[in-house]
């Protein structure tokens, strides 16, 4: 980080025995917010997300340790990385714990949080953009629009289990216009049925981001009956929109245009 900017901006110093827990947004690195690069720059220690783009990596000289989770893919437990980073911190490391999207948004942030507090440990809160809003954004679809939504609802599709989390789908149905789901892609089946079942038009338009913000970036438009087909044949990393704001995409869609 530019010495001089920071200065410009006020920003805090990451010092020894304290742990920042950052978001690195949703694929694209310049996602990354002022404090991220702060972090970056003055840390020790990195333990880093699966999904942090090297770019963003590649800014510093600190130690790194993966401690990424991806479906079907052996990872380190969740109890073990809130472990080392208050060992790390109580060792006065000044230590950045890296995250995809935003820490607090389906990210475990909160969990991690949770044992620095309990430890007595110092730590900061550093939001990033999520890919609920992100993602979509770079597919062109507004999270919210006044011509279809006044309200949103992010789900989770993975419970702590690993299945379908269970929610009242009827309720969920009647509570938003858009619903925008995370790490539900292979649950695409039984979401519609769920949704159908409480009302929802088969008709109306769906969506599914992979690989949201990157260059390799695919958009899928679709509607709600043809939506399991669709994830069926999608990358394992995507976001699912359903609702009318998703027809705004055919217009708004700027990323495939800079990149065409």
């Amino acid at each position: 980080m530019n010495k001089e900017l920071a200065a410009k901006l006020n920003l805090p110093a990451l010092e020894k025995g304290w742990v920042w827990l950052v978001g690195a947004g949703p694929g694209d690195p310049g996602l990354i917010t002022a404090l991220g690069l702060q972090a970056l720059s003055q840390a020790d220690v990195i333990l880093y997300d699966a999904l942090v783009d090297e770019a963003l990596m590649s800014l510093s000289k600190a130690e790194k340790i993966y401690a990424g989770k991806r479906a079907g893919v052996r990872s380190c437990k969740q109890d073990e990385i809130s472990d080392l980073l208050v060992t790390l911190a109580k060792d006065g490391k000044r230590v950045l714990r890296l995250k995809g999207g935003d820490p607090f948004v389906f990210g475990r942030g909160g969990e991690e949080a949770q044992a620095l507090a309990r430890a007595r440990v110092n730590f900061r809160i550093v939001p990033g953009i999520t890919a609920g809003i992100g993602g979509l954004a770079y597919a062109g679809i507004p999270v919210t629009h006044r011509d279809t939504n006044h309200a949103v609802t992010f789900i989770t599709g993975h419970g702590i289990d690993g299945k379908l989390t269970k929610l009242d789908w009827a309720a969920v149905s009647r509570g938003a216009p858009t619903l925008v789901l995370y790490m539900a892609r292979k649950f695409a089946g039984e979401i519609t049925q769920g949704l159908l079942a409480a009302g929802r038009s088969p008709n109306e338009p769906a969506a599914i981001i992979a690989n949201a913000a990157r260059k390799d970036q695919k958009v899928v438009i679709t509607t709600l009956a043809n939506l399991p087909a669709a994830a069926a044949t999608a990358p394992t990393l995507a976001i699912l929109v359903i609702g009318e704001n998703v027809r705004l995409a055919k217009e708004l869609n700027w990323m495939a245009e800079a990149f065409a």
